[in-house]
């Protein structure tokens, strides 16, 4: 047999009907378990023609993970041939298919399109641009008065906030079911102003116009309408019901109501549903309407058999103990609010068997470093760098990760490392040098759109001078140019010369001729470029990228850069060159992200790059292992404890009140959905600990992607006011306390 099922997957293996939820710890084999389950059943279930076995999964590429799993079991195993007898869907291909079969009772044509997110992106943002220019006076409700006449909090920092705050409510919205329609109705019969409620509303409604102009619907449209679909057919209903009559559902603790309900209608009550998930590692309720209280309340359900996956052999046993006390912790946690939330809790993680195929790694508690040390953002850097340059060459044959978690803090590691020689790969949102040469094309149209700008055209000699950056002399050479440009009075005396030179009369051939020919090669690049200006916005990208880039793969991202632009443009007919500077400055700045920029949905594989340091977030790290682990900047504004002295991202600096919008619009929307009075900021303080769970969670999913050996650190932050996370300094006195015991 390829698969040697432990104990505990044993007993999920005997499963032979009914519903059962199981809850799976990090690194216990659950998609071997639940791929061969679905392979089993596939051999030993009668099934009539037209059935079929379906697995339901969270993400795309875990489709193709668990159809090549079944393809070899059923091979290998049950010597039959794959792809017979089942299918893989993640929720949102599911309910389109649902969808596409009945668009007219929900209201839809039948070549009814799907916006992409960058898409439906775009078409919230045009919304909130409207509102924003509509009601010039929003801001002053919610600003702080210290910050009342603050340039980048009325602009940029406003803009930002409604557009999140109106994400969120619409987001939520559609997981109530309700139209910007229905929605209306509510706010307009309920006894009390609910500003913020308002103004998410009049967004929700130009973006819901916006999709029915296009003929169009979201990916949370798309969930909604299918359980609507199953609602209004019952007939379709009960086919559907009949052509899978087991459901196989993946990834259960990242389930929200909708596609709970979905998946509740297609089962039946006399059907065939296991739920798979592990509560524990529950880490986008903030970017969705997930909830792990879904799971965990299936599985206490009359009838619902419960069981485990507690064994894994991933980590040492060291480190499983560390992930342990993490649970046991958080279920003694100080702030009683946060503990009766309950962030985490049991099963806790147990080793392997004796014998096991897969068993632990051999112990190494000296490999668990907990680093007390208070350390600037720079120290920390430079901390991990240097512990890096001692372990890479003795470790060639082993896999290595810096885990983050945000995104944006990914840029500075990444510039570290290659200041630092050390071989890496970046698994973020968009690898940083795809994002210099989306910068650099930034530049370029900006420069377009203002010709005659001297800053512009200084900035642009930069960008045409980039692949001679590294050596010290002639970077102070490019500055000093840079410099020289940027003092002209006319640009036009230097691109297009008729009474005034500038090139002779700055720089005479005479005296300087090396520099002259230079500056007059410089003067054709930019006139062609000028050219160019009026062609389509794709073909522009490509002229310009066909004379600066000489890499394969700067080629391939000014590529998909252009293409993405041109997609916009067709979208948007009326965007300019200052709407696709600002859009590749937004995706150069990881705002903004396209299929060109490393933040697809493909597997990504750390035995791939062994001997290769990986830089990556603990969102994007989830389901992944390495062998040495470094958690960087594990402070109390990254992991707050709902402390009153925390900071947390969703309180933005320049609104009253340290009020979360986002928190506070979703309140009001559950005010007119239960009839309930609204009271500001309750909202607030329970978004805190709401956040405070999640991130134990994900410093939990941290912790169990090393496998033999993890470093934590923390940093005091940009102003130098962040403290360590109570939960390492937790972590780390009960560690010393272990250490000093054994």
């Amino acid at each position: 047999m390829t698969f040697k099922p432990r104990p505990a997957q044993r007993e999920v293996l005997s499963y032979t009907g009914g519903w059962m939820g199981v809850a799976a710890v990090p690194g216990s084999g659950k998609t071997a378990t639940l791929s061969y389950l679905a392979a089993r059943l596939v051999a030993t279930v009668e099934l009539r023609d037209g059935q079929e076995i379906l697995i339901v999964t969270l993400v795309k590429s875990a489709v193709g993970n668990f159809a090549a799993a079944m393809a070899r079991y059923l091979k290998e195993e049950f010597n039959l041939l794959p792809g017979i007898g089942y299918r893989v869907r993640t929720l949102h291909s599911l309910a389109n298919d649902i969808v596409r079969e009945r668009p007219g009772l929900v209201g839809l044509a039948d070549n009814f399109n799907v916006l992409s997110e960058r898409e439906a992106d775009d078409l919230l943002q045009d919304a909130v641009e409207t509102w924003i220019k509509v009601h010039p006076d929003a801001p002053n409700a919610w600003l702080k008065d210290e910050q009342f006449d603050h340039r980048s909090a009325r602009g940029d920092g406003w803009r930002d906030a409604v557009k999140s705050m109106a994400n969120t409510f619409i987001r939520q919205a559609k997981d109530y079911q309700l139209s910007a329609a229905e929605t209306r109705r509510r706010l307009d019969r309920f006894g009390m102003a609910l500003p913020l409620a308002e103004i998410c509303l009049s967004i929700y409604e130009q973006y819901e116009r916006g999709l029915r102009y296009r003929g169009a619907v979201d990916f949370q449209d798309l969930i909604r309408l299918a359980l609507r679909v199953l609602d209004l057919d019952s007939h379709y209903l009960v086919r559907l019901q009949d052509r899978w009559g087991y459901i196989l559902e993946d990834e259960a603790q990242d389930s929200s109501l909708l596609q709970e309900q979905i998946l509740r209608r297609l089962v039946g009550e006399m059907g065939n549903w296991v739920r798979v998930g592990d509560p524990n590692q529950a880490i986008f309720e903030t970017f969705t309407t997930a909830n792990p209280k879904y799971l965990r309340a299936f599985m206490t359900e009359p009838g619902v058999q419960a069981r485990t996956l507690p064994n894994s052999g991933r980590s040492t046993k060291s480190i499983i103990a560390l992930a342990n006390r993490l649970i046991a912790w958080s279920l003694e946690h100080p702030v009683e609010a946060v503990r009766a939330r309950m962030p985490l809790a049991p099963p806790y993680i147990e080793p392997t068997p004796p014998d096991d195929p897969q068993g632990n790694p051999p112990d190494q508690p000296d490999k668990v470093i907990l680093w007390g040390k208070k350390l600037t953002a720079d120290e920390e850097r430079g901390a991990i760098i240097e512990s890096l340059k001692r372990w890479l060459p003795e470790n060639q044959d082993k896999t290595v990760a810096v885990l983050l978690p945000i995104n944006s803090a990914g840029a500075a590691m990444v510039k570290a490392l290659r200041e630092a020689g050390i071989p890496h790969v970046e698994n973020l949102r968009s690898t940083s040098g795809a994002r210099a040469v989306v910068g650099a094309l930034a530049l370029l149209l900006d420069y377009l759109d203002h010709p005659l700008d001297a800053a512009s055209l200084a900035r642009v000699y930069a960008v045409w001078r980039r692949d001679a950056r590294g050596d010290e002399d002639v970077e102070r050479g490019i500055r000093q140019v840079s410099d020289l440009l940027r003092m002209i009075p006319y640009v036009e005396d230097f691109l297009a010369p008729r009474t005034s030179n500038w090139l002779e009369e700055a720089v005479p051939y005479s005296d300087q001729p090396i520099l002259h020919e230079h500056l007059a090669q410089f003067r054709a690049w930019v006139r062609r470029w000028s050219s160019a200006v009026d062609l389509p916005i794709d073909q522009l990208i490509l002229t310009m990228a066909g004379d600066l880039f000489v890499l394969e793969t700067e080629i391939a991202t000014a590529y998909n850069a252009a293409l993405h632009l041109r997609r916009l443009a067709e979208f948007n007919p009326l965007m300019r060159l200052p709407d696709f500077a600002k859009e590749l400055r937004d995706i150069a700045e990881g705002k903004r992200s396209f299929s060109g920029m490393g933040d697809d949905d493909d597997a990504f594989d750390p035995e791939r790059h062994k001997g290769e340091v990986t830089v990556t977030t603990m969102h994007k790290a989830k389901g992944l292992e390495w062998d040495r682990v470094y958690l960087m900047s594990v402070s109390n504004y990254d992991y707050p404890s709902a402390d009153p002295f925390d900071t947390f991202i969703g309180e933005k600096w320049f609104i009253r009140d340290s009020l979360n919008l986002d928190a506070e619009a979703s309140a009001q929307l559950e005010s007119l959905v239960s009839g309930a009075a609204y009271v500001e900021r309750v909202a607030t303080e329970k978004a805190r600990v709401d956040y405070a769970a999640e991130r134990l969670r994900l410093l939990y999913v941290g912790i169990t992607r090393a496998r033999s050996e993890l470093i934590i650190t923390w940093n005091t932050g940009r102003r130098g006011e962040q403290v360590e996370a109570r939960p390492l300094a937790a972590l780390r006195g009960w560690w010393a306390e272990q250490r000093g015991n054994a």
